[in-house]
């Protein structure tokens, strides 16, 4: 019989009980949000006394995993071809029966296949986390996407998810446990962002002093609402701000483009800037007296947002998916209708109209928001309670 995972650091199991073995699977090691919380999760359970693996098929921030006392073991989990999918079942099921695994848990769709048939033939305990909507616009894709339902317990990283998840798969409501994503409030402290930080980050991007910056994290993708935004700038008819559109093409140059193309023809080239990937996005948040996240589409749960608001930012968020569960209105921020260009620029205009009074309250109440509600701590002590919960049901 094994010792369930301590659901707090620091605890020392019985001795005459081994530690929990937990296996998390995914795509790859890159960078993002699924990635971020593997790695989160594996120091979680090195640091409740556990044995953390992650098998992936490697990239930048395996590192990270070796850091904080994790195990990597590189397979190609990333394909999404059938044949390819089996072989790795067959890996993985090698890997629990050699390593002595108790837990299987799934992050994406192609590795959770895999997982989930390795842990049939192993009778290992199976969970999995259910990070987006996925394309279901057809009964091949839904069946494909079902694997994310199918784990012993299914983690929903918002409200939202869950509820889509009962909708279109019909999930059990008693299998769902809703763990929002965790902020890493170390890293994301207004008091620990230096003035040299500062400094550094606004002469790299050129911003004029004392003017109000209002920035838009997040990749160049359509679906994230950068042409929204621009034109809600454009409607808001201020040229005194400085707007930034933070985050890399991933190689969508003519998207990009596309940016441009719509900053030139409103003749916002002094006032809109793509200054592409920030490392340091704690500083940056510092830099913004407004955070905005204009995606036309539903966050399945909306890092940005809640990272912002860690930093004492008023946001702005379109009025669906996990921001509906992350804002609140007038108090933390403002939600626009999703697509509509004048409702978001009435929203900045609110944002960039407030008194020092107000701002300061503001910054207040949505750093107490996220650090009561969404912290990384929360999310992994959470995450640890399913494990357990899932580890007890064959005992």
């Amino acid at each position: 019989m094994i010792d369930s995972i301590n659901s707090q650091a620091g605890q020392t199991p019985e001795s005459s009980s081994r530690l929990a073995t937990v296996v998390q699977v995914l795509p790859a090691m890159v960078t993002g949000g699924v990635e971020r919380g593997t790695v989160e999760m594996a120091e979680a359970i090195v640091n409740a006394g556990g044995r953390a693996i992650v098998v992936s098929a490697g990239g930048p921030m395996v590192h990270e995993l070796t850091r904080v006392g994790a195990e990597h073991i590189e397979m190609p989990v990333d394909s999404k071809n059938f044949f390819m999918m089996r072989k790795n079942a067959t890996r993985l099921a090698k890997l629990i029966q050699q390593e002595g695994v108790d837990l299987i848990h799934a992050r994406s769709r192609a590795p959770a296949w895999s997982s989930y048939w390795a842990s049939k033939w192993t009778n290992t305990p199976f969970v999995t986390t259910f990070h987006g909507t996925y394309g279901h616009g057809n009964p091949l894709k839904r069946w494909y996407n079902s694997v994310m339902t199918r784990g012993e317990r299914v983690i929903a990283i918002s409200s939202f998810i869950a509820g889509h998840m009962r909708k279109i798969y019909g999930v059990r409501r008693e299998l769902i446990r809703v763990i929002h994503r965790g902020v890493d409030l170390f890293r994301f402290d207004p008091e620990k962002v230096t003035a040299e930080r500062l400094v550094k980050l606004s002469t790299q991007w050129n911003i004029p002093d004392g003017v109000p910056v209002v920035a838009l994290p997040g990749r160049l993708t359509r679906w994230k609402g950068q042409l929204v935004f621009i034109d809600a700038i454009a409607k808001l008819g201020r040229r005194d701000i400085c707007c930034l559109l933070i985050g890399s093409d991933q190689g969508r140059t003519d998207y990009r483009k596309e940016l441009v193309k719509r900053i030139k023809k409103h003749n916002l080239e002094g006032v809109i800037t793509i200054v592409d990937e920030c490392n340091d996005m704690p500083t940056a948040y510092m830099l913004s007296d407004i955070v905005v996240s204009a995606s036309t589409d539903p966050e399945a749960f909306g890092r940005v947002v809640c990272e912002a608001q860690a930093m004492g930012r008023p946001v702005v968020a379109t009025d669906h998916g996990g921001a509906r569960e992350t804002v609140i209105e007038d108090e933390t921020g403002w939600l626009c209708k999703p697509g509509d260009v004048e409702s978001m620029a009435t929203a900045i205009g609110k944002g960039l109209d407030l008194s020092a009074e107000k701002r300061e309250k503001m910054a207040q109440q949505a750093i107490s928001h996220i650090r009561e509600g969404f912290s990384k701590d929360a999310m992994c002590s959470k995450t640890l309670e399913v494990y357990n919960e899932v580890l007890s049901l064959g005992n």
